[in-house]
């Protein structure tokens, strides 16, 4: 019995992030980060595309939520549809124009805590060489010492809806939809480890 209560003890604490943590940068875990989108394809399916290279990270104050900035460059040319003709067609100057704007980026402007675990977070999307605001809704994951590193390490769930005309990428509209789903799925950790 004590050594059961000693083992969940130990867990408790290996998982626990400290009550005043101060805010800390974090970097993408880029094998367990996932950027997505869904465009609807003439009213048939919801199309479902990746994008493979990216980088950035995010400044994180748990106790203060809304002095979190974030900041997403992503390789436009790194797209992938599961079929590489689909994926040339939309790296063409109709679709993401890859070859004058080989990325794009988000760098985050406002976060509002909504819940106890949930935001909203706005920020500049920069794409075709324009830039317009997004906003993106945020569930905390998960805050704590990674089990084999003991680095902090959190994970957010963002979804959000843009309509990619305001860019200018219009080719398609209304066969292929003007609005466009996001689903990013984020783990990151930060460089030092948490304190024993």
């Amino acid at each position: 019995m004590l050594r059961r209560l000693a083992y969940t003890v130990a867990l408790m604490t290996a998982f626990a992030m400290p009550a005043h943590a101060e805010p800390q940068k974090y970097s993408f875990d880029k094998v367990h980060t996932q950027i997505q989108f869904m465009v609807n394809h003439l009213g048939f399916s919801n199309s479902t595309g990746k994008f493979l290279k990216f980088d950035g990270g995010f400044v994180f104050d748990e106790a203060n939520p809304a002095a979190t900035t974030a900041e997403l460059t992503i390789d436009t040319n790194s797209i992938n549809m599961d079929d590489a003709t689909w994926e040339e067609h939309l790296k063409d100057k109709d679709w993401f124009n890859v070859a004058t704007y080989p990325s794009m980026s988000f760098k985050s402007t406002k976060v509002e805590a909504t819940g106890d675990k949930t935001a909203k977070m706005t920020g500049d999307l920069t794409l075709l060489g324009q830039t317009k605001p997004v906003t993106l809704d945020v569930t905390l994951n998960n805050c704590g010492a990674h089990p084999m590193s003991s680095k902090p390490t959190c994970g957010f769930s963002l979804r959000g809806t843009l309509k990619r005309a305001d860019w200018g990428m219009t080719n398609g509209i209304p066969m292929v939809s003007d609005d466009v789903q996001l689903h990013i799925e984020v783990e990151a950790s930060a460089e030092k480890e948490m304190n024993k």
